[in-house]
């Protein structure tokens, strides 16, 4: 008898070691592509996923500053910080199609779990270079805004895709192009390599949120852009803030008349 999809994703999601999740979680999108799970969303996910011992997670507002870009250590605090948002995507994409999968359907599922097996490797690149600069995972200490997202949606598939796809990841749209630029100049062109992947598959991932949110709202009979300003009020702490990157946005399927007005 198969394994069925929902424990897949749970096994996976309970995962503490870095590198064990990230093989998990490319099986377990390697596994749904092949027909290998059962279609059964048999057990609930966990509030809170498998973490390494390292790094401490701290509240937003204790995190130590990173230091000059240019430095050494600015350049390790700023690549640890993006491993650590690679490595909490991995539980996103998992957590989204392990707690709403079974409602949603099977175009949702696979959408998402490609998302984790991008996520994976996002995160495994990083850390590889990480290395090169004579750093690892879990070396600094990290926050976990992202997860709070997740949970504070956890009982509504349209909270999730509103905030986590629509906002947090859109705000990579919008920032990343400033970073790699910054990379790049700094003379680290297998960094800015992977800030250029890392940027476009984000705009496929924003577009499975949009994708889905929209989806969602046509199914309750609710206008897009009301819900969406409705629900990102009610569970996102403060506002998307400009400057956007309106290109890779609409690219991703966020029209600018959608996010106008709530900065």
């Amino acid at each position: 008898m198969s394994e069925s999809i929902a424990r897949a994703i749970r096994s996976a999601l309970l995962e503490r070691d870095p590198r064990t999740k990230v093989m998990a979680a490319r099986k377990v999108a390697r596994d749904w592509r092949l027909g290998r799970l059962a279609i059964a969303f048999d057990v609930s996910m966990p509030d809170v996923p498998g973490r390494p011992d390292a790094p401490e997670l701290l509240p937003p507002n204790r995190m130590p500053k990173r230091g000059k870009g240019g430095s050494q250590r600015g350049r390790i605090a700023l690549w640890h910080s993006l491993a650590h948002i690679e490595f909490v995507a991995i539980d996103l994409a998992l957590d989204i199609v392990g707690r709403f999968g079974g409602e949603m359907g099977e175009p949702f599922v696979s959408d998402f779990l490609s998302v984790a097996a991008d996520e994976a490797m996002h995160f495994a690149l990083i850390e590889r270079h990480l290395h090169t600069l004579g750093s690892h995972y879990g070396d600094l200490p990290a926050h976990n805004g992202l997860w709070d997202a997740a949970y504070e949606t956890r009982h509504d598939v349209a909270a999730r895709l509103a905030v986590v796809p629509m906002v947090l990841e859109a705000r990579g749209l919008d920032v990343t192009p400033a970073t790699l630029e910054r990379v790049r100049n700094a003379g680290d062109e297998t960094g800015a390599k992977i800030l250029s992947r890392i940027l476009d598959d984000e705009i496929r991932h924003v577009g499975f949120g949009a994708k889905h949110f929209v989806e969602r709202a046509e199914t309750l009979n609710e206008p897009v852009n009301g819900l969406w300003k409705s629900l990102v009020s009610r569970h996102f702490r403060g506002l998307p803030k400009p400057p956007f990157n309106d290109s890779a946005r609409l690219a991703a399927g966020l029209s600018r008349d959608l996010y106008a007005g709530v900065a």
